[in-house]
C-alpha cells in the first residue's frame, strides 16, 4: 500500500554557504507562502544558519570548530569569490540595492510565515552547540528518524 503523500516541503540544509543558504531560505518562504507545511532540517555546517553567533564548544576541537565557525548567519560567506569576507560584504550591497531581502530577512519571514527549522541532534553533539546557542523560534532538536518522517509526509524534498 502506498502512503499518500501530503502537501508539504522538507527542506534539508547541510551547507553553510550564503548563496545555499539564500535559496534554502527563499524556497522556505515560496513554498509556506503557498500554504505548504514547510520544514527545514539544518545538519553540520548548515546549523551556522540557526546559530546566534557567539563562540560554541567545551573540549578542545570543540572549541576549535566553535571558533572557526562563529558569527551566525550575518558571517556567512559565498561559496565562492568570499575574498576573506569581501563577497559576502558584495553580495549584501548587491542584494540591497536590487531591493532583495537580506538572509537575516529571509530566515525572520520564514519564521513568521511558520517555516519550521529542526537542528540536527548529532550534528549539535558533535560539534558541541547547545540549544542555547540557537535563535529563538528554532524547535527541539530531532534526528534523522524524525527527519525521514517529515520528509514522507512531504510532497518534495530538497537537500542543500
Amino acid at each position: 500500500m502506498v502512503k499518500e503523500k501530503g502537501n508539504g516541503t522538507t527542506i534539508i540544509v547541510m551547507s553553510g554557504d550564503m548563496d545555499k543558504a539564500i535559496a534554502a531560505f527563499n524556497i522556505a518562504v515560496g513554498a509556506a507562502a503557498a500554504d505548504k507545511e514547510t520544514n527545514m532540517f539544518f545538519t553540520f555546517w548548515g546549523i551556522k544558519a540557526i546559530q546566534k553567533g557567539n563562540f560554541t564548544g567545551k573540549s578542545l576541537f570543540g572549541r576549535m570548530i566553535g571558533l572557526l565557525n562563529r558569527g551566525g548567519i550575518s558571517r556567512i560567506g559565498p561559496s565562492r569569490f568570499n575574498m576573506f569576507g569581501l563577497g559576502r560584504w558584495m553580495f549584501k550591497v548587491m542584494m540591497k540595492n536590487k531591493n532583495i531581502p537580506s538572509l537575516e530577512e529571509l530566515r525572520q519571514t520564514a519564521l513568521d510565515l511558520g517555516v519550521k527549522l529542526w537542528p540536527c541532534q548529532m550534528s549539535l553533539e558533535v560539534m558541541e552547540i547547545k540549544a542555547d546557542d540557537l535563535i529563538e523560534g528554532v524547535q527541539d532538536s530531532c534526528g534523522v528518524a524524525a527527519m525521514l518522517e517529515m520528509s514522507d509526509r512531504s510532497k518534495q524534498t530538497l537537500f542543500i
